[in-house]
């Protein structure tokens, strides 16, 4: 027998909340059917309705459901998943109180199932005609348990989730069913790391109740991955990084009905901002023996109901709504009445792991229950039409588009056949495509429009993206700034330690006389440590895909695949641009592009082979942070082995961009799907680590406060301090022209003329000792922002370029090459001698 705490089986934990009125109940159900928005308050006594009113309520919820399906153009059609159940393991580091499908290892004969176990589940399901294989497993038992942990080392994985995608690929490549993943809790990286071995992912919210995870005698107490802010950041991160997400509350656990209709907010949110969220699951709480909340009361089948029914009017009409149909006891008509749309996964095989004791309905039915309300029951795949139908979006690794491809029908739902294995690889989409002379058109003819052709829904809805935007109102003194001035005289280093805010923040906000004394110290530690030269470095920029649908909302350079300014190079292209920047005087290329998902893995190393091989003294500067972190996952390898085979390739540096602002309340508001700051820190830190240096930057002037500038310095300051890799500080400031975020009415129009010369003087100020060189950006700032930089604390012009696309789609007007004879002149007139460089500042 599992332990039981009878204080925790008995235990009343839903505290006592008032019942609406019948007169509430009614005034929202009127709102709701003149299709106004409920607010929370609303929702909660919608919840209470009874009797004709909650008759009321299931129509109301009924109508947005079936609007919704007319205009995804399958009208009266409820769903299904023909699935197999893979319960991969059944240890977990979590101690929930009414689950039976974790266990202890000696209850077990393996810790894990076998890959020939996976496998022949998985077949036995492909013969019955299923074409989804639902992972279902703890969360991370490998930190609980020393048997699972043993178990893994011995077959060479380093975590659970490493197994996991081995398996998910094995059932790719054998069976041709799609795995649908439900580890539990994982990263942004490890979201990375699974996208390209599962069409979709899931993970149910259950609650925002935080005391229910947090009081002793809480369902969730004692269980780390049940923190409702830790599943929120997963549905955050798997809205990052695209993946069509299933996620759902677990009713009756002790909630209120604020804290449920708070959890159905809390999905809609995310739902909204990322686009994402495929379907939300309405579960019911059912007790179980053997479990510390056995003593429980089972959640009502009306309250289910009408909690369904407020779940579709909250989310709306193009939300898909399921209920499971083993734990409703035969009421399928008052949960279609309730206004889903789904009836989840059913395994003719398999039974429910999770639910043992309530067995799958017969599909059959299904499909007459659903005839009698009215509907007709098709089956789906284990990613739902909409995004089937967008996977060349970004929704659907390309590696996994031919196994869906040959299951899905012309709308998006099942074929009627059965799966067969399909290797897992990457397309044999040629490159050297598109608008591949973008690079001097851009300067002649210009971007054929000033956004992409998904504008309206590829970066989230505009609202929710604006709530998150975040100011500083708190004030300096002059007695502040007198301070400050005098410590970056004598100490400037000191004024990013924390005691020092103050007079910091005093100096990022000067102006006037105190501006000009700020610049002048900057330039007096210039001087000292760089002396009058003004470096600069030949290059050549290339940017070899300008495809990616990230969705980064301050990014004018990405596009879609079909879009008329979108384009591809070849390896044969980058190199032919490589060798003539040689001929043309060039030490350097800097090669970046987009995320793009055709890419293969192998195209980077190739990409530097290539260009080694053709100029064998060309320094190759090249991949972003984000580029590095998103490659590394979808090879299925470490960041650390990723850089040490590019640079075994012949990777010599590689730019720090991709940082923006290194502080995650502000790059979720510019980047819908980037790295975190913790990602970026990690992918830099590590290149430095296997000895590739990097480039440190800051885009400023969009959403961003000078506080956060700060902290910003604070991280490189913290990075440079450990592995002394980052060869310079470049300031980056926003270019909002054609910037969406700018066009959506959020960011400011970049930074004032005072911000930019604060940002640059404090970059010199705060990295002093640290960070040798202050680059300022021609191609940013014209050539009177860089003269004035160059008298402002700055040493280095950055280079020649020959090619820049990123900021000349953004809406730059500065030019996208200039001669050495032109970064002379430049340096000239700031009354300075220009000097050539290498990428590292070594003196050509």
């Amino acid at each position: 027998m599992v332990e039981v705490n009878a204080a925790v089986a008995n235990i009343s934990i839903t505290p006592t909340e008032p019942v609406p009125t019948e007169a509430q109940i009614k005034r929202a159900l009127r709102r709701a059917a003149d299709g106004k928005a409920v607010d929370a308050e609303e929702a909660a006594a919608l919840l209470a309705a009874t009797g004709e009113q909650f008759d009321e309520l299931l129509a109301l919820a009924g109508g947005i459901r079936d609007a919704g399906l007319r205009e995804a153009g399958r009208p009266g059609v409820v769903t299904y998943s023909r699935k197999v159940f893979i319960p991969l393991t059944r240890l977990c580091r979590d101690r929930c109180h009414y689950c039976t499908f974790a266990t202890v290892p000696h209850r077990l004969p393996a810790a894990f199932l076998e890959r020939d176990e996976v496998l022949a589940i998985a077949r036995e399901g492909a013969a019955q005609g299923c074409k989804e294989a639902l992972f279902t497993l703890g969360d991370r038992p490998e930190e609980r348990w020393p048997a699972a942990r043993q178990w893994l080392d011995e077959r060479g994985y380093d975590s659970t989730l490493d197994y996991v995608r081995s398996v998910a690929i094995a059932v790719l490549e054998e069976t041709g069913l799609l795995p649908h993943l439900n580890p539990g809790v994982m990263s942004w990286a490890e979201l990375q790391r699974l996208k390209p071995v599962a069409p979709s992912m899931g993970m149910m919210l259950e609650t925002t109740a935080t005391r229910l995870w947090s009081e002793k005698g809480g369902p969730h107490y004692g269980s780390p991955d049940k923190e409702p802010a830790v599943r929120l950041r997963v549905l955050d991160d798997a809205g990052r990084v695209g993946v069509p997400f299933t996620t759902g509350i677990l009713i009756g656990i002790g909630e209120t009905r604020a804290e449920r209709v708070d959890a159905i907010f809390a999905m809609r949110r995310a739902a909204r901002e990322y686009g994402h969220i495929q379907e939300i699951i309405i579960q019911n709480f059912r007790a179980k023996p053997d479990t510390a909340m056995r003593g429980m009361p089972d959640a009502e089948l009306r309250e289910l109901a009408a909690t369904v029914a407020v779940g579709r009017i909250i989310m709306g009409p193009r939300a898909r709504v399921q209920a499971p149909p083993n734990l409703i006891d035969s009421e399928f008509s008052l949960l279609l009445r309730a206004g889903i749309d789904d009836w989840g996964g059913v395994s003719p095989v398999t039974p429910d792991h999770v639910n043992p004791e309530r067995p799958w309905p017969q599909i059959e039915l299904l499909r007459e229950k659903s005839a009698d309300a009215g509907f007709v029951l098709r089956e789906r795949l284990t990613i739902y039409p909409e995004y089937v139908r967008r996977g060349a979006e970004g929704w659907l690794d390309p590696r996994l588009a031919a196994h869906v491809a040959a299951l899905a029908d012309r709308d998006g739902l099942a074929l009627d056949k059965s799966p067969e294995g399909l290797p897992w690889q990457e397309p044999d989409d040629a490159y050297g495509e598109g608008r591949t002379d973008l690079f001097a058109t851009i300067d002649t003819d210009g971007r054929t429009s000033d956004r992409r052709s998904d504008f309206d829904d590829v970066y989230g809805d505009w609202n929710e993206v604006a709530a998150h935007v975040t100011t500083d109102t708190r004030t300096t003194l002059d007695s502040d700034v007198i301070k400050g001035l005098k410590l970056a005289s004598e100490n400037p280093a000191a004024l990013l330690e924390k005691e020092h805010d103050d007079e910091a923040m005093a100096l990022f906000n000067a102006d006037g006389p105190a501006l000009d004394e700020l610049a002048r110290i900057a330039d007096d530690l210039r001087k000292h440590v760089n002396g009058d030269d003004i470096t600069y470095v030949v290059n050549r920029n290339i940017n070899f895909t300008n495809v990616c649908y990230v969705g980064c909302r301050f990014c004018a350079f990405a596009q879609r695949e079909k879009d008329a300014d979108a384009y591809r190079l070849s390896v044969d292209q980058v190199a032919d641009r490589a060798e003539q920047a040689w001929q043309d005087g060039a030490s350097e290329v800097c090669m970046q592009g987009g995320i793009d998902p055709k890419m293969p893995v192998t195209a980077y190393a190739d990409l530097v082979r290539a260009v080694k091989q053709r100029v064998p003294g060309m320094h190759v500067h090249a991949y972003s942070p984000m580029e590095i972190v998103t490659a590394a996952a979808k090879a299925g390898v470490s960041v650390r082995e990723w850089l040490t085979d590019l640079r075994d390739a012949g990777l010599g540096t590689i730019p720090g961009t991709a940082a923006e602002i290194l502080d995650d309340d502000v790059r979720w508001v510019l980047t819908k799907g980037k790295l975190p700051a913790s990602a970026w820190v990690d992918v830099v830190t590590t290149a430095h680590q296997v000895g590739v240096r990097s480039s440190s930057t800051m885009m400023y002037g969009h959403v961003d406060h000078p506080r956060q500038w700060l902290g910003h310095f604070r991280v490189l300051a913290g990075i440079q301090d450990v592995t002394g890799g980052f060869t310079e500080f470049v300031a980056l400031p926003f270019i909002h022209t054609n910037a969406p975020i700018y066009l959506a009415g959020i960011a400011k129009a970049g930074p004032t003329w005072r911000e930019n010369r604060v940002v640059h003087a404090m970059a010199r100020i705060l990295l002093h000792g640290r960070i040798d060189n202050i680059q300022c950006s021609w191609v940013k700032l014209g050539d009177d922002g860089t003269r004035e930089m160059l008298n402002g604390g700055c040493n280095d012009l950055g280079g020649t370029l020959m090619e820049e696309t990123i900021s000349r789609m953004a809406g730059s007007e500065h030019g996208s090459a200039r001669t050495v004879a032109e970064l002379k002149e430049l340096a000239a007139t700031a009354g300075r001698p220009a000097v050539e460089r290498t990428t590292t500042y070594g003196r050509r």
